[in-house]
Order: C-alpha cells, then sequence, then structure tokens
C-alpha cells in the first residue's frame, strides 16, 4: 500500500470516528431532554418508588395523601437531583401502619436554602411497619396556674 492510501484511511477512520461520536452526544442529549418532565421554579420530575413491609399502606408528602404502597411518587427537585425548597426546610414522607402493632414511619429530608444543605432524592424509599421508632420528647411539667 502506498503512503498516500495509508493517509487516506487514517482520515477516513478518524471521519467515521468522529461521526460515531457526535451522532451519540447528540442522541443522549436528545434523549434526556425530551423526556424530561419540567415543573414549577425550575424543576424536574424525579420518581421515587415506595414500598413497604405490608402493601397497602398509607402514604402521605407533606401532610398530603399520595396513595398506597407500593408506588410511584413524583417529586419535583433541582436539576441536580435534590430536593427543591419550595419554602419549607424538610420533605416528609410518612407511611401508615396497615393492621394493630404497626408504627407510623417517617422519613424527613432537606430541602436546602441560603447556607443549609440539601438532600439527593432517592429512587427508591422501604418503609418497615414493624420497626418500633424510638422518638426524642421532653415532658415539661404542666403549668400551674395561681388558684
Amino acid at each position: 500500500m502506498s503512503n498516500e492510501t495509508l493517509l487516506n484511511m487514517k482520515r477516513f477512520s478518524l471521519m467515521l470516528f468522529g461521526l460515531v461520536a457526535m451522532s451519540v452526544i447528540v442522541g443522549c442529549s436528545t434523549t434526556s431532554s425530551g423526556n424530561t418532565e419540567r415543573g414549577p421554579q425550575g424543576t424536574i420530575a424525579y420518581y421515587v418508588q415506595i414500598e413497604s413491609s405490608e402493601p397497602g399502606a398509607r402514604v402521605e408528602a407533606n401532610d398530603d395523601y399520595v396513595g398506597k404502597t407500593p408506588m410511584s411518587l413524583k417529586i419535583f427537585g433541582d436539576k441536580d437531583g435534590t430536593f427543591h425548597n419550595f419554602g419549607t426546610m424538610d420533605y416528609i414522607i410518612k407511611v401508615y401502619p396497615v393492621r394493630t402493632g404497626q408504627y407510623v414511619q417517617t422519613k424527613a429530608f432537606k430541602t436546602g436554602g441560603w447556607w443549609t444543605p440539601e438532600d439527593k432524592i432517592p429512587s427508591r424509599l422501604y418503609f418497615d411497619l414493624d420497626l418500633k421508632t424510638e422518638r426524642f420528647s421532653i415532658d415539661l411539667p404542666a403549668h400551674k396556674t395561681n388558684e
């Protein structure tokens, strides 16, 4: 083979590689932006799979009923995958017991603020309704009135 033929083969290979790379880049960017659901304040939709130790448990997000387990919960978050602050510092998910002897389970996530951290939105959450959670409480003395 002549040097000119080898040079033409190298050029063709580089051009072919460049075209393949460009099509992959364009294909990926079109797919991700084309399927992204936009939300308020520049947020995008994330879907969190919520499961519990017993199916049919009531699920609330920020005190709003959103469904029963197992379910998929749509959360509008920031583009970096973190919770967005829509005016509250926490995003709270509660799952309620299905039968007696079970316990309410709660998961709280930080939504961030000026100088406060924000949590990543998980792709899946599991709630064990049989798990007894220890809660911190302060028992204040009863207010005494002068009679």
